[in-house]
Order: C-alpha cells, then structure tokens, then sequence
C-alpha cells in the first residue's frame, strides 16, 4: 500500500515544468544546482519527484522577482543543506538593500525638492574655483568630491587644468545639496549615479514614479516569495 503511494506521488520532469512554462530540462538544471532537493531514481534510471520537488520549485520561482535569481538559489540552497541561519540571512540582507534602495529613493526626491534654483552660468565651461566660489565652498572640497566620483570635469589638455561642463556644474550643485543636508559622500555616490544614469534632474523627476513602482513590486514579491518559502518548509518538516 505505501509503495503504491508513493508510486503515485512520483512526478516526472515534465510534470514540474509544464506548470511553470519551464523546459525539463530545466528543471534537471534546479536540481544539479541545489535549488530543488535531489531526486530519487527509478530502476531504470529516471528522475522520481515528490510534491516536496513542486514545492521547492514553486518557492524557488516565488524568491526570483523580489529577490533576484542569485539570491534566490542561495536561499533555496541553503534550505536544500539544511543550513537555515544562512538562508534567513539571505533574506535579511535582501530586504536591508531594498531598504536602502527605499532611502536612496527619499533621499533623491528630498534633494530635488530642496535644490536651490541654479545660479545662471556664465557662457561656456567653468573652473574649480569660479564654481567654488559660486557653491560657497573651497577649491579643495571640489577636489575631495572628483576624487570620491561624485563630480568628473574634464582636463584642458594643454593645461591641465579642470574644466566643469553644464553636467558637471549640475552634480556639484546636487552633492552640495545632500551634504548641506547631512549625507556622507559614500551615501551621496548611488544619488549621483542615478542622476547620470537618468540623463539629469529633469528626467529622473519624471522616472521617479516608475520607480517607486519597481520598489512596491519587489517589496510586494519578497511578500509572495516569504510565504511560499514557508510553505516549503513546513513541507520539509
């Protein structure tokens, strides 16, 4: 009675992947990477999955969307090798950088709030000590600031000297701003970076909705990846 059972609990590749749109054979790829538990054979060789395979799988494609394909399979793992202190700390660390993602995000809409109105510039590029002088600041905190990343003026190449261009102006305007405000340089650096990165205040303004969207969502998946993960592990027992 109990190998009938359990013959009729035996899944085959094919029946985890067609319920996940998933190719067999990856699904043989979870498997040799830890992320389902390994199968039992069947005499003739072939993989025997359980419903505990399901559930891994399912828990395995819950964790990817708020937690990334990496984190994910280090996560499921470590749950495979029975280390669940490393797995939990899987999850902490995931959640603490969408937290700071959170706060790079308050900190980006804080900045562009209280950005006092640009001085109007002179025509053409400037000098570090000129947009010193407009910032309030001294030559050498300009200096400081290039060598952190946070502002990138070009070389004249004949004499060496920096030269500000109307983006340059703009960052060292910015990171002036958030140290006003208390940040540190290595907390201004990923702000900096994602004005570049959106081409300028004005269309990181306008891409500030999309992402606070990306956030939720992914707040919203670790939420479904935690409860299917749970799942799995009362499944484990």
């Amino acid at each position: 009675m109990g190998s009938n059972l359990q013959t009729a609990c035996r899944l085959r590749p094919v029946d985890l992947a067609r319920g996940h749109g998933l190719s067999t054979q990856a699904v043989r790829n979870y498997e040799e990477a830890g992320i389902l538990p390994a199968a039992d054979r069947t005499p003739a060789g072939y993989r025997a999955y359980t419903p505990l395979h399901a559930r891994a799988l399912g828990a395995f494609l819950a964790l990817v969307p708020g937690h990334g394909h990496q984190t994910a399979t280090a996560i499921m793992r470590a749950v495979n090798r029975g280390a669940l202190d490393e797995a939990f700390r899987a999850l902490d660390e995931s959640h603490a950088q969408l937290l700071d993602d959170r706060r790079t995000l308050e900190a980006v809409e804080s900045a562009l709030r209280d950005l006092e109105p640009a001085v109007p510039p002179e025509p053409g590029e400037t000098f570090v000590g000129p947009l010193a002088e407009q910032l309030g600041i001294r030559p050498a905190t300009l200096r400081k600031w290039e060598r952190a990343g946070l502002v990138r003026p070009r070389r004249d190449p004949r004499t060496g000297y920096r030269v500000y261009g109307e983006a340059d102006v703009r960052d060292a305007r910015l990171v002036h701003q958030l140290r006003r405000g208390g940040y540190l340089l290595g907390q201004i650096a990923p702000l900096i970076a994602q004005v570049r990165a959106a081409g300028g205040l004005a269309p990181l303004e306008a891409a500030l909705g999309d992402w606070h969207g990306r956030l939720s969502a992914r707040g919203r998946a670790m939420l479904t990846g935690a409860a299917e993960l749970e799942a799995y592990l009362r499944e484990r027992g």
